[in-house]
């Protein structure tokens, strides 16, 4: 089929043709761009924690003074670990998808010169490394000898286990075991690597980020307190955590128990990504919403014109043309418009990331979004011109002698 024809009779709908080409270039930029964001939330909320979240949950206290800090532990330790079920329960002062207090920025000389990056300092007593469930993959955990007592926010000195992305950052292409860093005040050397241990706040982080995160071992104290994990058979994890809330009155009734953090972790991640599942449901509405009004302004648009162009068919189908033919008109002219509309689309599509990288760090869309962009409303016009073009092509011959 000659194109030539099909341009010079589009030419005669310039309006028509450029309204629902721009609205095609919209809902191709919203669609790729949109894609792209639900790509990213799903891939933030299937991040690995790197540790055992169904036999894990944290209780969470305040409202004592540093100095009860010791016999708080110490009380508080020891119901804990009276309670049925409980398999261990340790002082860790941040949790993945919970309470964090050990973000902080670090170097890696004495000097300050060499920024290392904002990391998570996973600080524990002892025995929450092994119940976090991380995997060692090179160098060792935490030795009995390295938990010590410390005066200030961090041990001064301590050997620490750091993520695999993390010390990839860091020293990438060499070996990390031996390196060291500093952190205020604070010196301290690697001595085994993680596979993963997500930050508390994976959301407020790029992807690459998210993982950055180290366990420095201490002894509990004035400045470890008040944040436990506890660690049970996952079928018996939600019974255990609401008998620690209600051994928290008994043991320590003078503190105050933050319900909202002392949860089980599959619980601080469902919170944690309550706002993008929102979000993605609200894209994915979007989407549907764009593509549908696409469709029925392609379906509206060729219904308008197989009206006017009743007696033009019939006079073609009179000369020989078949309805095959007549069909194959009107899907290469919705080709030729939505081609025209994707090829605006994906330059917007662009810009849009661009903006969105700028004003709101959004991560890259990837190129070859573009191309599936296209795809799908090249697929979509086709569908949508579909019921129109059959309508066409069952104009019967006579319709021409009719309308003489």
């Amino acid at each position: 089929m000659q194109i030539q024809p099909i341009l010079a009779a589009l030419k005669h709908h310039k309006l028509a043709t450029v309204l629902i080409a721009l609205e095609i270039a919209l809902a191709c930029a919203v669609f790729c761009n949109a894609c792209a964001l639900i790509a990213d939330r799903l891939t933030l909320m299937r991040v690995d924690s790197g540790v055992a979240e169904p036999s894990l949950g944290t209780i969470q206290i305040s409202g004592y003074e540093n100095t009860q800090a010791a016999d708080l532990n110490a009380r508080v330790l020891t119901g804990l670990r009276s309670i049925a079920g409980v398999q261990s329960v340790s002082v860790l002062n941040s949790i993945p998808f919970g309470a964090r207090r050990g973000t902080a920025g670090f170097s890696k000389d004495a000097a300050g010169k060499q920024f290392g990056g904002v990391v998570e300092f996973y600080l524990g007593g002892p025995g929450a490394f092994q119940a976090l469930g991380v995997q060692v993959i090179a160098g060792r955990g935490p030795a009995p000898d390295d938990f010590k007592p410390f005066d200030g926010l961090m041990p001064g000195q301590s050997a620490v286990e750091m993520t695999r992305a993390l010390a990839e950052h860091l020293w990438p292409g060499e070996n990390p075991l031996g390196k060291e860093i500093w952190a205020f005040d604070s010196h301290y050397r690697v001595v085994g690597i993680i596979d993963h241990l997500v930050r508390p706040d994976p959301t407020g982080w790029p992807q690459g980020q998210r993982d950055w995160s180290s366990f420095v071992p201490g002894e509990p104290g004035k400045f470890l307190s008040g944040s436990y994990l506890l660690r049970a058979d996952p079928a018996q994890l939600p019974r255990v955590l609401r008998d620690a809330k209600a051994a928290i009155a008994k043991i320590a009734p003078e503190v105050v128990l933050d319900h909202e953090q002392s949860r089980t972790l599959n619980d601080l991640r469902e919170r944690s990504f309550k706002s993008n599942r929102a979000m993605t449901g609200v894209l994915v509405g979007v989407i549907v919403a764009l593509l549908g009004v696409t469709a029925l302004g392609i379906v509206g648009l060729a219904s308008f014109w197989v009206a006017q162009r009743r007696r033009q068919i019939g006079i073609r189908r009179a000369l020989g043309a078949t309805r095959n033919d007549i069909l194959r008109y009107f899907q290469v002219e919705n080709f030729l418009i939505v081609t025209f509309g994707v090829v605006l689309g994906l330059g917007l599509a662009i810009g849009i990331n661009l903006a969105l990288m700028k004003w709101f760090e959004v991560a890259r869309m990837p190129l070859w979004y573009l191309p599936v962009g296209a795809i799908a409303l090249w697929v979509l016009g086709q569908l949508a011109v579909l019921a129109p073009a059959l309508r066409a092509a069952d104009v019967p011959p006579v319709v021409a002698t009719r309308s003489v």
